[in-house]
């Protein structure tokens, strides 16, 4: 495994290997690796002869700075699990690597920004494909992995890379839970105690709102699922939209053609954790 920092020499280094008809899979992430992200490197080394990891906290991608400064760094920890996978490289770059100078490119989302993650986080989305069309430069991968529980951020990255002609398969994997079926996120490690004893109503109230086209409406069903994590002194939900999974267009009524998706974003104090499920019919 080569742990690279230099942008220029990875690309060279990809770049022969694709000259020797290797593949490439790569795996970007903000590092505090769990088992989440190495599902992701499993998926990617079943397609691919290579795999590149990349490791960067995004700054671009932040519109709390609080959350930017929170956002949990252990590099040393993440190689030593990523030299327990198939993982060929780690790309682990210094902010003034992938941001030598301003970069005040724009991007059109469509309508994909305007709901969910994209209205309550002004500007995320334009970080997210900052950081990731770099990447693609840089990695030029013939696949790469992203997790579903970021499911909206999913959708805008398959946007973008049709966008601005990436030949790239976008690979979407399955949420990874843990036992007690909270979504494995990097935030989880910065809960207290007594939060994580709490969080896992998120997902409990999502896998029961499963049953709810049975009897409510969507409107009532979004109204129950916030009133019942609402009711924990511990979280607050920040908002909770069920929407066409195809486009992310909120949707009146449960209907049978198109695919509904449950994504939610709740408050633990200063810690912000996101989570989605899929109705079935």
């Amino acid at each position: 495994m080569k742990i690279l920092k230099s942008a220029e020499i990875l690309t060279e280094e990809v770049v022969n290997l694709k000259s020797q008809g290797k593949s490439i899979g790569f795996v970007p992430t903000m590092g505090a690796l769990h088992k989440g992200h190495l599902s992701l490197i499993d998926y990617a080394s079943r397609d691919n002869d290579i795999v590149v990891v990349s490791i960067f906290v995004n700054p671009t991608q932040f519109n709390d700075k609080g959350d930017y400064d929170r956002y949990p760094r252990i590099l040393e920890k993440d190689i030593e699990k990523l030299k327990k996978v198939k993982c060929d490289f780690v790309f682990s770059p210094e902010e003034n690597e992938m941001y030598p100078e301003e970069d005040n490119r724009e991007f059109d989302f469509g309508k994909l920004d305007k709901v969910m993650e994209g209205e309550h986080r002004p500007g995320h989305f334009r970080g997210v494909a900052l950081i990731v069309s770099k990447l693609f430069e840089i990695v030029k991968p013939h696949k790469a992995y992203f997790g579903e529980k970021d499911f909206q951020q999913v959708a805008v990255i398959k946007h973008i890379t049709k966008q601005l002609g990436f030949n790239i398969e976008i690979v979407s994997c399955p949420i990874i839970r843990e036992n007690d079926g909270l979504a494995m996120s990097s935030r989880n490690m910065l809960l207290s105690k007594y939060q994580r004893a709490n969080v896992s109503l998120i997902s409990k109230t999502l896998f029961e709102a499963r049953e709810m086209p049975k009897k409510m409406t969507v409107s009532e069903t979004k109204d129950w699922v916030i009133r019942t994590i609402n009711e924990n002194p511990y979280m607050d939900v920040e908002y909770f939209e069920i929407v066409d999974g195809s486009n992310l267009e909120p949707i009146n009524d449960w209907g049978q053609d198109e695919e509904k998706v449950g994504c939610i974003a709740v408050h633990v104090g200063n810690i912000r954790l996101i989570d989605n499920i899929r109705f079935y019919f």
